[in-house]
């Protein structure tokens, strides 16, 4: 099984991911190799992947594929054995681990390929055209269960591979987290034993995070006490550029953190830190810098010890700073050293990856207060409810809705779904929008503003597949352009509404859309219009409208497919009608029950959260 991923920071926990779905399918499936598969063979193989992708995204940049397979035993060899390749794209790149001579300002590196060394039984790097494989083979050997013996309990085995011993089984999130009871000896002792299941499962506990300020509490939580006896997370706002202060602080670095083994204590550390800051110069890459002990302000005792901060990296961009102290030492040990600099990239990492989502989160919010309305227009004689809930919460989606004033006693309404999501489909409800208000005040008849708009996506779509080809001459032609950027494919049911004495005439066309359905006071439901080709797909599509009357007490539902496409199973919300009775058991409500009802009803429908952006539009004549 073969994956590709992108060189950001979340690239290790999706290989981690990749490979233990590849097992289980294994398993699922009975293949032949399916009986090696045991907890050992994939907390190795997930330690693995996770070291090789890791150091591709931090030192190459680069996307990576990841390979995982199965290689039958050669004639003569005993066991099979299971190959993890992970590729990158940057072959002229060092590999990490490597023997060189120190450079100035080259960041220090881990020990990624003695891990490699050290689980499988044989590794190597392949280098093609274009691309660098670091590989090893995994022995499969079926598991033989253990005997309980009366009175000698079962404890997790513990294997020794190139002089390092590794657990049989990773930490949990639990054991990582709960502390530790010093002793002689600890340092080595646990870093030996449980360090590299620390790596990996702290590394998905900490990419689970989507706030700077969350990931440095974790790192805290994690080396206190088991590493250290207090620590520090300074973090750097990105708002302020590259330059640096005259005592080499930058600008707007704030202490984000403070951590220690006695919480009495916190506060009195904080604001000794706050004086006092970690100076680093330009040179300092990932490693270790001895810094000086924050005096005897501590109290306790702790007049003295060791502290080492460490140069928060990624992606090239200079994060923040971590520190580190543990008292009563003169230094601390190279074991501990070691592996909170590689502790240490992947805070780095999840920072990285915290600050792209807020920042996508923040354009995600701009976005939607610009793409909805800001309220919805009060239409005489016609109450009116609106449900939206964009599947990515605080994201756009695909869907949008208006209800807005037209002018001479019209009143128009909108209720789309883009293809696609996120920006791609905030481009497309940003050009949709604006111009059915524009046409609509500007008297243009439904059909009509439907066959415009239609016109409009393909223009846009044209222009749009001519720059693509522009850049693509320019680049050389290898590569085709896709489809994604440049389609412009919108379903949408728009229509007119005209108060009157007797009710509300309505004038409505469906284009691509899941079809309005009307209740009418009498409980009967039946849809209004028929259904009419997407708007951006045809270029001489002609559209028509259909014009019906609401009487008091007619309610008008319109939805979008993430109701009608909701799924239970092989079965979706709509079938056999489902959308039909729904409406129909909500005769006697006012518009908004009978929103939050039909809402209700979609959520209970599965067990499992929503797949697609639900919107739904519901109008009652009074």
């Amino acid at each position: 099984m073969r994956t590709s991923l992108p060189g950001n920071p979340l690239a290790p926990a999706a290989a981690r991911r990749f490979v233990r779905a590849a097992l289980a399918d294994w398993t699922e499936f009975g293949t032949p190799a399916a009986t090696g598969i045991t907890e050992r063979l994939a907390d190795d193989s997930v330690l693995l992947v996770s070291e090789l992708v890791t150091n591709a995204v931090v030192h190459a940049g680069t996307a990576v594929d990841v390979l995982c397979r199965f290689d039958e035993g050669a004639p003569g060899e005993s066991t099979d054995a299971l190959v993890v390749e992970v590729s990158d794209h940057h072959p002229a790149r060092a590999v990490r681990s490597e023997p060189r001579a120190p450079q100035p300002g080259t960041p220090e590196y881990g020990r990624g390929l003695r891990l490699v060394a050290a689980l499988s039984e044989s590794w190597g790097i392949t280098y093609r055209s274009g691309t660098k494989t670091v590989w090893a083979r995994l022995p499969v050997v079926p598991a033989v269960p253990a005997v309980p013996v009366e009175g000698v309990p079962l404890v997790p085995e513990i294997e020794t591979y190139a002089g390092e011993q590794v657990l049989q089984r990773g930490l949990s999130a639990a054991e990582i987290l709960a502390p530790l009871p010093r002793r002689a000896g600890h340092d080595t002792e646990w870093i030996n034993r449980g360090a590299l299941s620390f790596l990996a499962e702290a590394s998905d506990l900490l990419a689970g995070q989507f706030d700077e300020n969350l990931v440095a509490a974790l790192a805290g939580q994690l080396l206190v006490p088991r590493l250290a006896d207090w620590c520090a997370v300074w973090l750097d706002d990105e708002a302020e550029g590259p330059g640096r202060t005259l005592d080499g602080r930058a600008p707007g670095t704030r202490l984000a953190r403070v951590w220690h083994t006695s919480e009495q204590r916190i506060e009195e550390l904080r604001r000794l830190l706050e004086k006092e800051p970690p100076r680093l110069t330009e040179a300092v890459g990932s490693g270790a810098v001895a810094v000086l002990w924050p005096g005897d302000a501590l109290g306790g005792g702790e007049s003295g010890g060791a502290a080492l901060a460490y140069r928060l990296v990624a992606g090239g961009r200079k994060l923040g700073t971590l520190v580190i102290g543990r008292a009563g030492l003169a230094r601390f040990p190279d074991e501990a050293t070691g592996l909170v600099e590689d502790f240490s990239r992947r805070v780095a990492l999840a920072i990285s990856a915290a600050r792209r989502y807020q920042r996508q989160a923040t354009i995600s919010q701009v976005l939607q207060r610009g793409l909805l309305p800001s309220a919805v227009a009060d239409i005489p004689g016609v109450e009116s409810s609106v449900v939206y809930e964009p599947r990515e919460q605080g994201g756009p989606g695909g869907d949008f809705y208006d209800v807005f004033p037209a002018g001479r006693g019209r009143w128009c309404f909108a209720l789309g779904d883009v293809q696609g999501k996120g920006p791609e489909a905030a481009v497309v409800i940003g050009l949709a929008r604006p111009w059915l208000r524009l046409l609509a005040r500007e008297g243009y008849q439904v059909a009509e503003v439907l066959d415009r708009l239609n016109q409009l996506l393909l223009d846009d779509a044209t222009e749009a597949a001519d720059a693509a080809a522009a850049v693509l001459a320019l680049a050389g032609g290898q590569d085709e352009p896709t489809d994604g950027p440049t389609s412009r494919f919108l379903s949408l049911l728009y229509g007119e509404l005209v108060p009157h004495e007797d009710g509300v005439r309505c004038t409505l066309a469906c284009a691509g859309h899941p079809l309005p359905l009307v209740l009418g006071a009498d409980g009967q439901v039946r849809p209004v219009v028929a259904p009419q080709m997407l708007l951006g797909v045809v270029d001489d599509e002609t559209y028509t409208s259909t014009t019906f009357e609401l009487r008091t007490g007619d309610t008008l539902l319109c939805v979008t497919d993430g109701v009608t496409e909701r799924r239970s199973g092989l079965h979706l919300f709509d079938d056999g009608d489902g959308l039909a009775k729904a409406l129909a058991g909500c005769a006697g409500l006012d518009a908004g029950l009978v929103a939050e009802r039909i809402r209700r009803l979609v959520h209970e429908f599965s067990q499992r959260p929503p797949d697609d952006d639900l919107a739904l539009l519901v109008l009652k004549a009074e």
